[in-house]
């Protein structure tokens, strides 16, 4: 393998990132825009530099953290009983970057913490149209059986990524001879399309409303063919500007900070996980899709972004239309508003919106 693993601004007994840290040019978000939306180049060639968030901003992740941080800690134990009762054979947590990876990490500790159970960690990169990235599945499993494998994300938005990883996964045991199971396992279900998942509930997890600072300085992962060889892994962009005002260790140790006490309530009270329903999950996403398209003109569905993670995302890093919320207030999207306001884009409250939030990305002449 062309590539050793790096670990960001985490240590190694967090992370190993399957990344290759490369050069890649500032594209403004507009004319990165406008070439997806041509189809001269795909999202995934091309990445807009990111800025550090200001103090205003901070302190909105301040009061996420505050509102959320104990539910972030309890979804948390949950999913790790969930890998512990699936995963008797040894577990490999495969968190997929960039918004994986701290919940990849927060994984690995609390195991640890609260069973005993040592984890490997990686964190690799995966793509929609383009796929997981197959080198850093033959570098994982060169030392982990297919079967330890655990694939970890923050939430899904409508399933684009879940998808992608059983059609990969599926396009690897035809390349490879290996069949890897397409279980993502994530805090939040909206879509209904997660093997398995702590919630349902579109809730502010504290970490989406961050991006470098808080993954390990980590930009998203890049898929230049021009500077990766046929061995290397997936490229990435490296924030080392960024380590005076990087976050991603307080934010692990902050979550943990809240762990133990979490721990001893779900103990004392033996709480018992509700099962969801995949299916009327799909069924509400579907829906939600067929409605807003038809109500605002879109004609393609990666254009529609529902749920708070889903949103802040393209607030930050696309050109957005508008931005649907169910509430003119509320703690869980105060960081969109801001947003939303600082970028001019506008606002339109519907109070039957199935998520606290939804983006649409804005359709560029091309």
């Amino acid at each position: 393998m062309a590539m050793v693993p790096f670990t960001g601004s985490y240590t190694l007994d967090d992370v190993q990132f399957l990344l290759k840290p490369i050069a890649v040019l500032d594209t403004p978000v507009e004319i990165k825009e406008s070439m997806i939306q041509s189809g001269r180049k795909h999202y995934s060639e091309m990445l807009t530099h990111e800025s550090l968030p200001s103090d205003e901003y901070l302190n909105l992740f301040h009061q996420a953290m505050a509102l959320n941080q104990d539910r972030m800690a309890e979804h948390l134990l949950t999913l790790a009983e969930r890998i512990l009762a699936t995963r008797a054979g040894g577990i490999t947590l495969v968190s997929l970057a960039r918004a994986g990876t701290p919940v990849g990490v927060l994984l690995k500790h609390v195991l640890k913490r609260y069973s005993g159970q040592e984890a490997a960690h990686y964190s690799i990169s995966i793509i929609r149209d383009i796929g997981i990235d197959q080198n850093a599945l033959r570098f994982i499993l060169q030392s982990h059986s297919a079967e330890s494998l655990v694939f970890v994300d923050g939430w899904t938005g409508k399933g684009v990524i879940a998808r992608q990883l059983e059609n990969s996964l599926d396009d690897f045991a035809v390349s490879d001879g290996i069949k890897i199971p397409a279980e993502l396992y994530v805090l939040t279900d909206l879509s209904g399309f997660a093997a398995v998942a702590a919630s349902s509930e579109d809730y502010l997890i504290p970490s989406s409303i961050l991006n470098a600072t808080v993954s390990g300085l980590t930009s998203r992962s890049v898929y230049d063919k021009n500077q990766l060889s046929p061995d290397d892994f997936h490229g990435c962009l490296y924030y080392g500007q960024f380590v005076r005002q990087d976050l991603s260790k307080y934010f692990i140790e902050a979550i943990l900070g809240r762990t133990d006490s979490i721990w001893k309530k779900k103990r004392a009270r033996k709480s018992t996980v509700a099962e969801l329903d995949c299916r009327q999950l799909q069924s509400v996403s579907r829906q939600f899709l067929q409605w807003i398209a038809g109500r605002y003109g879109i004609t393609d569905y990666n254009h529609i972004k529902p749920g708070i993670g889903e949103a802040t995302r393209v607030l930050l890093r696309r050109q957005a239309q508008l931005l649907l919320l169910q509430e003119t207030e509320s703690e869980a999207t105060r960081h969109l508003h801001w947003l939303a306001q600082s970028k001019s884009i506008p606002v339109e409250i519907i109070s039957n919106l199935p998520y606290r939030a939804a983006a649409l990305i804005k359709e560029v002449k091309t």
